[in-house]
């Protein structure tokens, strides 16, 4: 994987904040936001891409800026101009030496500011999931958080700019609670508009106590689709793309190994898929 720090910044535009809509509950402990940018000029981009978001300095290290990177979950170009939307999730991070708890610099930033203020755009950067070839390969997507936006992209791109797809489609998501669903709830669906069609199908997971800690039940979740899953992740025509926090990996590998029936037969498999580029993964 490609570290941020790698990115080329070179080329910057001006973006304004015209929307920041909280996507989840008041009630919720997590703030999630949609967040419209009307683009000051154009930006070379496509739905399901990335951009960078350059916050102000000084930051530790004597750091002038800092990049974030986030998946271009909408994107609408008109007679105004261009606006894309990003998903955005308020977070904070633990010091692993002093043990402080410390405010996301980009998330924080961005969830602060209020419609009509600008900020700093670079990019865009390739869709961290490529296409498959092929209109008959078989798509598993696996996803937790804010993890499912480059997804929203994805099938928006595969059942609207493509006009379908031939092959399987699977979407698992897994979230803390119903009410941290995001595109999946009772206030914003974005993935009923699909439902209806012949090779989608989307699975939730949610966590059994989520006041208590538990963990996101992805494998839980995965594990009730055993057969089907199991048989997608052997069919030489299938792609496998992960998006989420790290921590979910080790959940999908015991799963996973599960279906196997070994560990060691499951890291077999991840190697033939890594090796032939249908695993890809973005982790934050």
């Amino acid at each position: 994987m490609t570290h941020v720090s790698e990115y080329e910044i070179d080329k910057k535009v001006e973006a304004t904040i015209e929307n920041s809509t909280r996507i989840t509950r008041e009630s919720s402990p997590e703030e999630v936001r949609d967040i419209q940018l009307r683009v000051d000029g154009t930006l070379d981009c496509s739905l399901g891409m990335t951009v960078g978001v350059l916050v102000p300095g000084p930051h530790p290290f004597g750091n002038p800026t800092h990049l974030r990177l986030y998946s271009i979950a909408d994107l609408v170009e008109d007679k105004d101009g261009q606006r894309i939307t990003i998903c955005v999730k308020r977070c904070t991070y633990i010091d692993e030496i002093s043990g402080e708890e410390y405010n996301g610099i980009a998330s924080n930033y961005l969830c602060d500011r209020v419609p009509g203020s600008t900020i700093t755009l670079t990019g865009p950067y390739p869709s961290p999931f490529a296409m498959p070839p092929d209109t008959d390969a078989n798509i598993l997507m696996i996803a937790q958080g804010t993890g499912i936006a480059p997804f929203r992209a994805l099938v928006r791109k595969i059942y609207e700019d493509k006009g379908g797809w031939n092959g399987q489609v699977r979407l698992f998501y897994g979230a803390r609670s119903g009410l941290e669903m995001l595109y999946m709830n009772d206030e914003r669906n974005d993935f009923v508009n699909y439902y209806d069609t012949a090779t989608f199908q989307a699975f939730q997971a949610v966590s059994p106590r989520p006041h208590m800690g538990d963990p996101v039940a992805l494998g839980e979740a995965l594990g009730n689709e055993r057969e089907m899953v199991w048989t997608m992740l052997r069919d030489p025509d299938t792609f496998v793309y992960v998006s989420g926090v790290t921590g979910m990996i080790e959940n999908l590998d015991e799963a996973f190994s599960q279906m196997a029936g070994s560990e060691e037969k499951w890291q077999r498999l991840l190697a033939e898929l890594k090796a032939g580029g249908r695993w890809q993964e973005i982790r934050y």
